[in-house]
């Protein structure tokens, strides 16, 4: 029998009428006449209708392969329902061959050849394996989804830093690459869809710029890199802003946060449009790697009415990564930060996280609530800075009352360190791959390379619930959605109480998630129009499309109906 949550990290209780309590509930006390009596009951009775089912089940673990082949540095979930993993060329032999006849040229090594795959496609379902062919180097480089589904990879180290890379959405489709296509060198940069499609790529070791990644085969000129001030105003003895978080606001300017400092960019007129408070109490950009997201926007009314929300939770000591070169191990920081973009004098709100957390992932789930996985409690991002693993991942419900958003699952067994990461699946499962804190495959230290994928299943899987979660019908078949439409979906569901108030359908962008920041991550919940049930276990569910590419950037997205807090499966669409 599904039940109300059970208690968060820090929660002050304040429980309802006819409820085992939790965040969210209602109190209700004080003198009161019996017509107040049955309002109150009315409103209980309500309040347990539209409620989220909860249970105390807090995930669980599966083991997917012992052998991903390569370690996975870097992850993206593509329209074909494959993972591509890939970590980089010069980490010297991986666990998986590329096809005879197919070796790779070493660049630095004339006439020498690599016959091992450093990159790799998953298949979620099978778990198979099948190589790809990556040729210049990927090493702590950057990626997004284009609006037809192909990876544009960006950057790397060396040979690879000025690299474009395309890999198709097909299961054939092999890597196509522009080894000069960038104006500039980007090794550690993010990257970001802008409304109009186009790819914008900032930072990297030393890059104080940002450019727009130019068209399939063409080559950005010098002058077309753009000098931030910010990046180089943020840099640290030991930089502190690498791998800069990035977020495309409701405006259509980016807010662009590195180190502790924040501003929102016009990037059409490389204007600083307003430059937000100072996050304090340590770094948050790597090596002081903490974890990032926009929240899921809203979508209920006007456009001007979206509030964008930006969360950033741990890091490190802006000195830990020095420390740890020595063997100090600093604690990690157990702050969130979460700021208002839009909001006048908008200031900085902090909460704790229940233990401290460097090198964390930081995911949108189907549902609207926010997973922090991966990491640990000490230390920094880099080789081997980092110890005390941090097993046990977080979901913070960003809706929910302050000291009452935190609420820890069950622990992986396996410790995922630096280059480690994790994936939204459309089952609603999470793929968790990699962690590889040394330099080349190594299998003998405290914190090998790790090859082992996991996949966790979140709260909302818990297997009672099983009755209570919809089905998307025809949902292996994509859907083309445009701006400022109708939509119209269909699912079958056991519960016969689906209403507006109790449904949500949200559109989850994959994300291409590395170093512990998923770049390009994105999450709406639409503006629903109409739950209808037209005939046994069926419903039609209709909700308006989102309104512009400020909003819903175009591309494909990952729709899910969600039905008091239990997801659907995913069925992919195309907004454009």
């Amino acid at each position: 029998m599904a039940t109300f949550w059970n208690m968060p990290y820090f929660d002050k209780p304040t429980f309802s009428v006819g409820g085992g309590g939790g965040a969210g509930a209602i109190w209700v006390g004080g003198d009161s006449t019996e017509a107040d009596g049955e309002k109150v009951q009315e409103a209980a009775q309500q309040l347990r209708q539209n409620s989220d089912y909860q249970t105390d089940y807090k995930g669980s673990w599966e083991l997917a392969t012992e052998n991903s082949g390569i370690s996975a540095m870097h992850a993206v979930l593509m329209p074909t329902n494959k993972v591509i993993m890939f970590d980089a060329t010069n980490f010297g032999p991986s666990k998986i061959q590329l096809p005879p006849g197919d070796c790779r040229p070493i660049p630095s090594r004339p006439g020498e050849v690599d016959c091992w795959a450093h990159s790799v496609e998953f298949d979620i379902d099978s778990h198979l394996l099948r190589p790809l062919k990556v040729l210049t180097n990927t090493w702590c480089s950057s990626g997004s989804l284009d609006v037809d589904g192909t990876l544009v990879q960006t950057g790397g180290w060396r040979d690879g830093g000025r690299g474009v890379r395309y890999l198709d959405s097909c299961t054939t489709c092999n890597w196509e690459e522009h080894p000069v296509a960038l104006s500039a060198q980007r090794w550690y940069a993010s990257q970001h869809v802008l409304p109009d499609g186009r790819m914008f790529v900032v930072g990297g070791r030393r890059q104080f710029t940002y450019e727009f990644v130019p068209a399939r085969g063409k080559t950005n000129a010098r002058r077309q890199n753009f000098f931030l001030p910010l990046l180089k105003r943020t840099t640290d003895l030991v930089e502190n802003n690498l791998y800069p978080f990035v977020n495309l606001n409701t405006d259509g300017n980016l807010f662009i946060f590195a180190n502790n400092r924040s501003i929102l960019l016009d990037y059409n007129t490389n204007s600083v449009v307003r430059e937000y408070p100072i996050l304090e109490g340590g770094s948050r950009n790597y090596p002081s790697s903490a974890a990032s997201a926009l929240l899921p926007l809203r979508l209920r009314g006007s456009v001007k009415r979206v509030v964008a929300e930006v969360i950033v939770c741990g890091g490190a000591p802006s000195m830990s990564s020095k420390d740890a070169e020595v063997g100090n191990f600093q604690p990690a920081l157990s702050t969130c930060g979460r700021l208002d973009l839009n909001k006048p004098g908008a200031q900085w709100r902090v909460e704790y996280m229940p233990t401290p957390r460097v090198m964390g992932d930081m995911l949108l789930l189907p549902n609207a609530d926010v997973l922090i996985i991966n990491g640990a409690k000490r230390g920094s991002a880099g080789w081997n800075f980092a110890v005390e693993p941090n097993f046990e991942p977080l979901v913070y419900r960003p809706m929910n009352p302050r000291g009452s958003r935190f609420f820890p699952m069950s622990p992986s067994t396996i410790p995922r360190m630096y280059h480690s990461t994790s994936v939204v699946l459309p089952d609603g499962k999470i793929l968790v791959a990699g962690s590889n804190p040394n330099d080349g495959y190594n299998f003998t230290v405290e914190f090998p390379t790790e090859l082992r994928v996991e996949k966790f299943y979140p709260h909302y899987l818990d297997p009672v619930l099983v009755d209570h979660r919809p089905v998307l019908m025809n949902a292996d078949k994509s859907k083309e959605l445009k701006y400022g439409d109708k939509g119209q979906v269909t699912i079958t569901l056991k519960d016969t109480d689906l209403t507006v108030a109790n449904c949500k359908v949200t559109m989850y962008t994959p994300p291409y998630t590395t170093h512990g920041y998923s770049q390009n991550q994105r999450m709406l919940v639409l503006r629903l129009k109409e739950v209808e049930l037209v005939g046994f276990n069926k419903y039609d569910i209709r909700f308006s499309t989102p309104p512009n590419s400020n909003i819903a950037p175009p591309g494909y997205y990952l729709l899910f109906v969600v039905n008091r807090g239990i997801p659907s499966n995913g069925m992919w669409v195309r907004i454009q």
